[in-house]
C-alpha cells in the first residue's frame, strides 16, 4: 500500500506552554502565577520541581526558533504567560514581558512560521487566585480585558487566537482533585470555576474580535474524553460511561457550540450545586462563533458501574493516584486500570480513539474545523554514545496517532492541522521534570537542546506531507 498523504493545506506544528519552558519566574517584571505557589508548596510535585527555570526559553528562545525552523515547521502553538505580561491579572500591562511576546511573534513570522496563541494555559496571577480565582465571577472579566490588550498589542501577527487550553483541567484538577493549581478540593467550586471558564472564553472571543474585527480567527483547545464502557453489553457501564461524558466533554461542548449546559449534567451534581452560578445571558455570551476547535488527546478510559454497597475506589481516571476523584457527581463510576502498552505517563495507547474523536465531533458539529492541537507521549529517553536520542516508541506513537488523523480525513472529517505535544522537554506539571514528552531533549543542567530521531522524522513527514513507514532517521 502507498503511504498515506495529507492535504497541502494541512499544518504540521508544535506546541508548547509558558510556564513549562519559559523559566526566568522573576525577571522582566513577571509576577507571581498560581504553579509558582502550588510548585514552592512541599510535597505538590515530584522531587519539590518548580517551573523557575524550565527550559528557559525565556532566554533562549532565538535557538528554539532556529529549531523550529530547522524542523520545518509551519506553525508554532505557543502560551502567554499572564503574570509576565500583566502581573496582577488586572490593570497597567508590563513592557517588558510584552516586548518578550512581540519579539518572538516577530521572529516566528520572519522565519516563516505561524503563531498560533494560547491565552489561558493554566498560570493565573496569584493575585487573582487570591480573590477566589476560577471560582470568582470577577475573573473571567479580568480574563476579557487580558485577552483584549494581548490582542491590541500583537494585533494581526496572530494566525489563531486561543482562548483557553484544556478548562476542564484548570476546573477539575485544579479545584476538585487539588493535583493542580491551585490545589484546591472543592467540587462545587470545580462546577463553578468551569461555568467561569466557559464565560471567559466567551467573553474574550468578544474582546479579541472587538478589536481585531469579526473575521479574526477565534478558537478554543479542549481536552475531550473518549471513555469506554468496561462491559458494552452492560447497560450500568454504558450509563457510566456517558456519565464521564457529560462532566469530561458537555460541560464545555454544551454551552461553548450548543448554547446549554445538558439537563442531566445539572441532575447528576443537584446534590453539590444549585448551578445559580449560571447568570441570564450567561449562555448567550459563552456561544461565539469558533474558527477551529482545538483537540487534545492522549489516551482513552475505561469504566464501569459499581453495585451498591462496593467499595469506592475514588477512581481519579488517570489524573492523581491517591488523590480526590476530579469526577464531581460520579460517585459510582470506577475508572479501570488502563492496559498496555503504556506511555510512562501510565497512559495507554490506543490511536482509534482519535479517530473516533474526531470523526464524532466532525459528524455533530458539521462545518466545525478541527485542529490536533496536543497529541504526543512520555517516555524516559537517553542520549546514545553517538550523542543522539533514539526514541522508538515515541516515533511509533506520533506516527500511528497521525495515521489516525489521515484515516478520520479520508473520512470526511474536516482536520486542519497537527501539533505535536511537545517541542521540548519541559516541567511536567505536578511529575516534575520526571517525564520527558519533547521531540527535542533538554539537559537541564546544561540547557543543551537535541532533536531526538523523533524530531527528524516529523520534519520528513511535515516537508513531504506523507506518512512514510518507519525508516532509520537519518541525522
Amino acid at each position: 500500500m502507498s503511504p498515506r498523504t495529507f492535504p497541502e493545506s494541512f499544518v504540521w506544528g508544535a506546541a508548547t506552554a509558558a510556564y513549562q519552558i519559559e523559566g526566568a519566574a522573576s525577571e522582566g517584571g513577571r509576577g507571581p502565577s498560581i504553579w509558582d505557589t502550588f510548585s514552592h508548596t512541599p510535597g505538590r510535585t515530584v522531587n519539590g520541581d518548580t517551573g523557575d527555570v524550565a527550559a528557559d526559553h525565556y532566554h533562549r528562545w532565538r535557538e528554539d526558533v532556529a529549531l523550529m525552523t530547522e524542523l520545518g515547521l509551519d506553525a508554532y502553538r505557543l502560551s502567554i504567560s499572564w503574570p509576565r505580561v500583566q502581573p496582577g491579572g488586572r490593570g497597567d500591562l508590563n513592557p517588558e514581558g510584552v516586548a518578550f511576546y512581540r519579539d518572538l511573534v516577530d521572529a516566528l513570522l520572519e522565519a516563516g512560521i505561524n503563531p498560533v496563541v494560547t491565552l489561558y494555559h493554566w498560570d493565573l496571577p496569584q493575585e487573582l487566585e487570591d480573590e477566589g480565582g476560577w471560582t470568582n465571577r470577577a475573573t473571567a472579566y479580568a480574563f476579557a480585558e487580558y485577552a483584549r490588550a494581548m490582542a491590541r498589542e500583537l494585533g494581526d501577527r496572530v494566525e489563531v487566537w486561543t482562548t483557553l487550553n484544556e478548562p476542564w483541567c484548570s476546573a477539575f484538577l485544579g479545584y476538585a482533585s487539588g493535583v493542580h493549581a491551585p490545589g484546591r478540593t472543592d467540587p462545587a467550586g470545580a462546577l463553578a470555576a468551569a461555568h467561569h471558564l466557559n464565560l471567559a472564553h466567551g467573553l474574550a472571543a468578544q474582546a479579541i474580535r472587538e478589536e481585531l474585527g469579526e473575521e479574526t480567527n477565534v478558537s478554543v483547545t479542549l481536552n475531550l474524553h473518549v471513555t469506554r464502557p468496561a462491559d458494552p453489553e452492560r447497560p450500568a457501564d454504558l450509563e457510566a460511561a456517558h456519565e464521564v461524558d457529560l462532566v469530561g466533554n458537555h460541560i464545555f461542548l454544551g454551552p461553548l457550540l450548543d448554547g446549554s449546559y445538558p439537563v442531566e449534567l445539572r441532575e447528576l451534581t443537584a446534590h453539590l450545586t444549585d448551578w445559580s452560578f449560571v447568570q441570564p445571558g450567561d449562555l448567550v455570551q459563552i456561544r461565539q462563533r469558533l474558527d477551529v476547535l482545538g483537540v487534545n488527546y492522549y489516551s482513552t478510559n475505561y469504566v464501569r458501574r459499581r453495585e451498591p454497597g462496593e467499595t469506592a475506589t475514588g477512581g481519579t481516571g488517570g489524573h492523581g493516584d491517591g488523590a480526590a476523584s476530579p469526577w464531581v457527581g460520579l460517585d459510582r463510576v470506577e475508572f479501570l486500570d488502563p492496559a498496555g502498552p503504556l506511555t510512562d505517563m501510565g497512559w495507554n495507547i490506543e490511536p482509534d480513539g482519535l479517530y473516533e474523536l474526531l470523526t464524532a465531533l466532525d459528524n455533530a458539529y458539521d462545518g466545525l474545523p478541527l485542529m490536533v492541537t496536543e497529541n504526543g507521549a512520555a517516555f524516559p529517553d537517553v542520549v546514545d554514545e553517538d550523542g543522539r536520542v533514539h526514541d522508538p516508541e515515541r516515533l511509533d506513537y506520533v506516527r500511528r496517532h497521525l495515521d489516525a488523523v489521515a484515516r478520520a480525513i479520508e473520512d470526511g472529517a474536516d482536520v486542519r492541522g497537527y501539533f505535536v505535544w511537545s517541542l521540548l522537554d519541559n516541567f511536567e506539571w505536578a511529575y516534575g521534570y520526571t517525564k520527558r514528552f519533547g521531540i527535542v531533549r533538554v539537559d537541564y543542567d546544561t540547557q543543551v537542546r537535541t532533536p531526538k530521531d523523533s524530531a527528524r522524522w516529523y520534519a520528513q513527514v511535515a516537508r513531504t506531507g506523507e506518512l512514510s513507514e518507519l525508516t532509520d532517521v537519518q541525522a
